[in-house]
């Protein structure tokens, strides 16, 4: 079953009118253009689309709508901090019609590893649809542990991580440790997909998609088809502009991105703010390089 999910995953932004409610007919133009692109699934409602400042309600709408708008497989963010909230969440999805959840890392809890295996038991005890794991340290001071990551491929629910470390190390211990059961492993990191698939990894949950799926895609395809040069010469061309939509959190320079290039965004949520005049700049040449901009 996890052989399902591979390629490239758009981790969709969240788009919001100027009086900051969800921009509903935005979204889904948003979803039928990386679709045009040859994505093969879609994940909304994850850190890119900043669930974080998402009620419950919405978080519950933005899903609904990407799962009714769209024609691939959608995997819905269902994670939370609070474990009984991302139950709710993952049996709504599920409800819905979700092929698949990705559960992040509880964060501020900073629970220990048993408490993670606790978490996410629970959470695959609980309700009967795939569910991938996300690992982003960076975002929630806790790192999944190999070990941690391997016990849990054994449930039957549990079919894949979104790796999002970059760290080719940790990458190979997890597929090294998982690869008895049918379970994969996701870039979380656009500009470690490259070699991460090197190492076995099925694709990646993408950032840039949001903008340059079809770039994406190519990159994606040409490794597997064994192009590696091709592969290679779209990694760099793109690498820089992998870079930059990190010049400041997570999602403010997609965003940003996103609305220049002409698709629905709108503003970001605070405590996010928008870019920095000079990060702008830095943004904009980047956009104009990789042609999404002239």
């Amino acid at each position: 079953m996890s052989q399902k999910f591979r390629g490239v995953i758009p981790a969709l932004i969240t788009p919001f009118t100027a009086d900051n409610q969800i921009d509903v007919e935005g979204f889904r133009r948003n979803i039928e253009f990386t679709i045009k692109s040859g994505v093969s699934a879609i994940v909304p409602c994850g850190t890119t689309g900043e669930s974080a400042t998402l009620s419950a309600l919405e978080h519950m709408k933005v899903t609904d709508v990407a799962i009714e708008a769209s024609s691939v497989p959608v995997i819905a963010g269902t994670g939370s901090n609070n474990t009984e909230e991302a139950i709710e969440y993952t049996k709504h999805a599920a409800d819905a019609g979700a092929a698949a959840v990705l559960l992040i890392t509880p964060y501020y809890n900073k629970p220990t590893q048993s408490g993670l295996l606790a978490h996410y038991e629970k959470i695959a005890d609980s309700v009967d649809i795939p569910m991938i794991l996300y690992n982003v340290p960076s975002r929630t001071s806790v790192d999944m542990s190999a070990a941690t990551i391997a016990e849990l491929a054994k449930h039957p629910n549990i079919v894949g991580i979104k790796e999002a470390t970059g760290d080719m190390g940790k990458a190979t211990e997890i597929l090294s440790k998982t690869q008895d059961e049918d379970f994969v492993l996701l870039s979380g990191d656009d500009v470690a997909t490259l070699s991460l698939m090197a190492v076995g990894a099925t694709g990646v949950i993408s950032v840039i998609a949001n903008i340059l799926p079809e770039k994406m895609v190519r990159l994606v395809s040409a490794f597997e088809n064994g192009k590696i040069a091709e592969a290679m010469k779209i990694h760099y061309e793109l690498a820089p502009l992998m870079k930059t939509l990190f010049i400041e959190t997570n999602p403010a320079p997609i965003k940003t991105a996103a609305g220049l290039a002409g698709h629905a965004a709108g503003p970001l949520r605070l405590p996010l703010v928008p870019l920095q005049p000079s990060n702008l700049e830095v943004l904009t040449a980047e956009l104009k390089k990789c042609g999404v901009l002239k």
